[in-house]
């Protein structure tokens, strides 16, 4: 039943984007262009910071693109090794290397992401993260790559009793500080309990401290369900439909390259072969 509910989600999200028309992403290379999904501020990142270096020759001249994640499954996520993986953690490793650059992965709290990324601690967020308008208006942004849905996660055995909207309003949800999950819960007006990471959302509910967790359909569909760590645990409804997104520092022309390397890769079939190595494929967004 879990794969059928996923598809569903991530087909309609699908269809809703493709009218819309965004961008995608790569396991591989590419360069620059391309227009931005953000609709903030369009003073580039070299003038708010007093310099006329731009910020792609501000990663070159380091030569190390900084990746802000958060641990993730299928996006980023460590293997047995201790390296990251994932759709997001591959797709970032090859656009750095087609900048001529290494990769290095911080893991943030996902709260602060802003203040990292203007702190210059960070180069940029990717990590599944949904282009909402406080994101679109903050950061410059890339093209939308993937579809998504925020969705409801409670202990299996009492899923028939969550199967819509009005059934959740007595529950405590769990949901990652800043996220989208978060956006949901208080749009709806659910009691929820804000933790660092949605990992932590799901350990809430797996040990009862809370009834439910709002999450990614993305990462449920990884991490939930029979023959995962959580089992026990199951999503039922979708709360909306979104899109993800890569987000560098205000008017940063590393956003257009991006874009550029996002549809090239798409166009080579490099996108399409990455997403099918973590089983997220039904989810691109065409570029």
């Amino acid at each position: 039943m879990k794969k059928k509910i996923i598809s569903m989600l991530l087909c309609g999200c699908l269809a809703a984007a493709m009218l819309a028309g965004c961008g995608s992403g790569s396991s591989d290379d590419n360069s620059s262009n391309g227009s931005s999904a953000s609709g903030g501020s369009t003073e580039s990142a070299a003038e708010a910071s007093g310099s006329d270096e731009s910020d792609k020759d501000y990663v070159v001249d380091k030569g190390t693109l900084v990746v802000g994640i958060t641990d993730f499954e299928p996006m980023d996520y460590m293997d047995e090794n201790g390296n990251w993986i994932g759709f997001d953690a591959d797709m970032a490793a090859a656009f750095a290397e087609s900048l001529g650059v290494d990769v290095e992965f911080v893991e943030i709290d996902w709260d602060n992401k802003l203040l990292e990324l203007n702190g210059k601690t960070i180069d940029c967020v990717w990590n599944g993260m949904t282009l909402t308008d406080e994101v679109t208006s903050s950061m410059e942004c890339s093209n939308a790559y993937m579809n998504n849905a925020q969705v409801v996660i409670v202990p299996a055995d009492v899923a028939d009793d969550y199967q819509d909207e009005d059934s959740l309003s007595d529950l405590t949800f769990a949901v990652e500080a800043g996220s989208a999950g978060e956006e949901m819960a208080t749009e709806y007006g659910f009691s929820y309990t804000a933790v660092t990471a949605q990992a932590d959302a799901l350990m809430e509910v797996a040990a009862g401290t809370s009834d439910a967790a709002i999450i990614d359909s993305l990462m449920a569909a990884a991490m939930v369900g029979e023959g995962t760590g959580y089992s026990d645990l199951t999503y039922t409804i979708g709360l909306n439909s979104e899109e993800y997104g890569v987000g560098f520092r205000q008017g940063s022309d590393l956003a257009a390259e991006l874009n550029q390397f996002l549809s090239d890769s798409y166009s080579d079939g490099s996108m399409e072969e990455c997403a099918e190595k973590y089983g997220v494929q039904a989810a691109l967004i065409e570029q």
